[in-house]
């Protein structure tokens, strides 16, 4: 089939990195895809060698539409997906009303929250505008049944299962080299006010540790971090800090899969990090009202996390004590059978792209 994606980059990389997978991931599977967003400079970085079936366009301004909609060879696709609320041009409204209609589905953001097994799959009646009559449908991810499930293309577990750790380590252009006895955790965040807290645990602790910092806003809170603390940029103690550069998708999944522990942020790189197997802690996006806190109460739960892992979670979020710089003990031996076991429930659940693909064959 033929689709058309659109995806608006807010202020993070993350709704452009889960449009671009699941664009490659349908591309892989034979299908035909035009990606429309309204910056994509960072595939300069994360997708460097594009992909074979994926097409990449600037959001479509009116001027552009008026062109396409004179141009005969054009046409919609046979589903055009509305990623994460943001509002199809309505030229191209127009267009998908003329001829036969595409399937429309509004791709939603991932949350283990009650609301998505009840909205996922439901039609949207559009109800004005040059599309009016048409239907869309909500396609909510998840991460139980009744869900659409994960984004996870079908050569993943034998890509994991060949990747050289070592090697990889070896040739990544950080400051020092990493030791074999040094305990390795990936740094993925935003602000977390208990991020100098967590610098100053692991300065402490009686393994040496190294922190693989990621570039953008999590380099610049660590440099306010060590700041704050009057620690050295590289660390202190039983801590070093290495920047990491921009990583592909692909390299990022290297990094998830060498380290011991995984901060992680937003919804690409928290799947990933479940993908991956091994510990991790998820910082989600904050929101004014505090949504987020009920958001993250609802993975825990969903997932059966550990209760010093939930803990952890809920002090790195800022959910309890946000104020109080102290944070839970790791306990990385527990977090890992976990990890494993979420890894291996989540595994025999359906992926998304799968889902997608049978959703949208009952509504053609």
């Amino acid at each position: 089939m033929r689709w058309d994606i659109f995806c608006r980059v807010i202020d993070n990389h993350g709704d452009l990195g889960v449009c671009w997978r699941l664009s490659a991931d349908l591309a892989q599977r034979g299908h035909t895809v035009r990606l429309w967003v309204d910056d994509a400079s960072a595939l300069a970085w994360m997708a460097p060698q594009g992909c074979t079936g994926v097409s990449v366009h600037a959001w479509p301004n009116d001027e552009t539409l008026q062109v396409l909609a004179q141009d005969k060879t054009f046409e919609v696709g046979d589903v055009v997906v509305e990623a994460f609320g943001c509002e199809l041009p309505e030229t191209f409204q127009a267009l998908m009303a003329q001829g036969t209609p595409p399937v429309w589905i509004n791709l939603e953001y991932l949350s283990a929250e009650d609301y998505v097994a009840r909205s996922h799959g439901l039609a949207s009646p559009v109800m004005s505008g040059p599309a009016r009559g048409a239907s869309k449908w909500f396609f909510f991810p998840g991460f139980t049944a009744g869900t659409g499930g994960l984004l996870r293309e079908p050569h993943l577990s034998a890509r994991q299962a060949a990747f050289d750790r070592a090697s990889w380590l070896n040739a990544l252009p950080i400051d020092k080299a990493i030791d074999a006895n040094e305990r390795l955790i990936s740094l993925f965040c935003y602000e977390p006010t208990a991020l100098p807290a967590l610098l100053s645990q692991l300065s402490q602790t009686d393994q040496p540790t190294r922190l693989l910092v990621a570039q953008g806003r999590p380099k610049t809170a660590v440099v306010a971090a060590t700041q704050a603390l009057n620690m050295s940029s590289h660390g202190a103690g039983q801590l070093h800090i290495s920047a990491l550069p921009y990583l592909s998708q692909i390299d990022f999944d290297h990094l998830l899969w060498s380290c011991d522990l995984n901060f992680v942020r937003g919804e690409d790189s928290l799947v990933r990090a479940l993908w991956a197997g091994q510990p991790l802690v998820w910082h989600l996006y904050p929101q004014d009202d505090l949504a987020h806190h009920d958001k993250l109460i609802a993975f825990c739960q969903a997932l059966h996390m550990p209760e010093d892992l939930m803990a952890f979670h809920l002090a790195w979020n800022g959910v309890q004590n946000p104020s109080n710089s102290e944070l839970p003990r790791m306990a990385l031996d527990t977090w890992r059978v976990w990890a494993q076991r979420t890894q291996q429930l989540l595994q025999a659940q359906t992926d998304l792209t799968s889902q997608l693909l049978s959703f949208v064959a009952q509504k053609r």
